[in-house]
């Protein structure tokens, strides 16, 4: 029997961490590719399941997109229906609403959620009817939201890791979330008093290539986790649902992106060209395109030109589309060009006769 462990142990010693241990301790995991949305890594992707406190990233991306962050909110009877974790504001407290996003974010208040939610719709359920409408503008297929924190008692907000994944990855493109999330401790000060507040995320303290993520927790949906991190043009979102090792797991999963993914160049735009150009101008694009992938992934791509059949059927010097295929899945559309100098003249009414007697 012995001889059979140990023999066991130093096959679990071979196989990659990939197969058996990303997300080992998790009941679902993703692990995304924030520029191209592709899943590096899943795990019950699609399993719906309590978020708890991660709910506030839609929070504070409406907030943020809102135009009111300047605003100065004033603090009312709304915070009265908060408990667990909060930032402790006061009624009658004046605090601008981007502070409140700081409090929402870095130290999971739920008054602040509360705050937040009545201040730019009137209510928890206008709020949540704007978290659902903006879900479904993101792709978030399995999610509902029914309040702004995440309490799951009274309403319950579900969600599957891919969901949550894909949301992280619309946010982190906005510059004033990645400020928020990335601060490692903020001052504010109001009217009747001075906070401090330092980040939950752990990693942020521990893990140098961390920019951002929230963390999670009731006692029904466990430890909730998003976390993001960037190194060598790799920009990942991990996250994880009922995971009792989230923060280590989260740091082996940028680790193993990190060590075997690369950031590749399918599009050169000065490189481009096209070998059966019919037109005679020079047909280019304007864009690089890069995606990640592994070493011997490269042979997966395929990329189709597709041209205006007719000069005359030319719009704003768009002559046709590069479309990248990946696994035989379409992955990018690339508008081709044609040389704005050899636009195409409109053919004169006595061309056009001519043109009609020639052999």
């Amino acid at each position: 029997m012995k001889k059979i462990v140990v023999i066991f142990c130093l096959i679990v010693l071979l196989i990659p961490k990939s197969i058996y241990a990303l997300g080992n301790d998790a009941k679902a995991i993703t692990i995304m590719d924030m520029d191209s949305n592709r899943v590096l890594y899943s795990k019950n992707q699609n399993e719906e399941r309590l978020i708890a406190s991660i709910t506030k990233i839609m929070t504070a991306i409406i907030a943020i997109e809102s135009g009111k962050l300047n605003d100065i909110v004033t603090v009312d009877d709304s915070i009265l229906k908060a408990y667990g974790s909060g930032i402790y504001i006061e009624i009658g407290e004046q605090i601008p609403l981007i502070e409140l996003v700081y409090g929402l974010m870095l130290r999971s208040g739920n008054d602040a959620a509360l705050m937040i939610a009545k201040y730019i719709s009137g209510s928890v359920e206008k709020f949540a009817e704007i978290m659902n409408e903006k879900a479904k503008k993101i792709g978030m297929k399995n999610t509902i939201f029914l309040n702004p924190h995440g309490l799951d008692e009274e309403t319950k907000n579900y969600s599957t890791s891919y969901d949550m994944a894909l949301l992280t990855s619309y946010a982190m493109k906005n510059e004033t979330y990645r400020q928020i999330v990335g601060t490692k401790s903020h001052t504010v000060k109001t009217n009747k008093k001075t906070y401090v507040w330092k980040n939950k995320n752990k990693l942020l303290f521990t893990y140098e290539y961390t920019t951002g993520g929230k963390t999670g927790f009731t006692d029904s949906a466990r430890r909730t986790l998003v976390t993001t991190a960037s190194k060598n043009n790799l920009n990942i979102a991990v996250v994880t649902l009922n995971d009792p090792s989230d923060f280590t797991e989260h740091k082996e999963a940028y680790e193993y992106v990190f060590n075997n993914y690369t950031k590749y160049r399918v599009l050169n735009k000065n490189t481009f060209e096209v070998k059966n150009n019919k037109f005679n101008g020079k047909l280019y694009i304007k864009n690089d395109y890069y995606y990640t992938i592994k070493e011997n992934e490269k042979d997966k791509f395929r990329i189709d030109v597709k041209l205006e059949k007719n000069k005359k059927n030319i719009k704003n010097n768009v002559a046709g589309i590069a479309s990248i295929y990946f696994d035989n899945k379409i992955i990018h559309e690339e508008k081709i060009y044609l040389e704005k100098n050899e636009k195409v003249k409109k053919e004169g009414f006595f061309s056009k006769i001519l043109g009609w007697f020639k052999w």
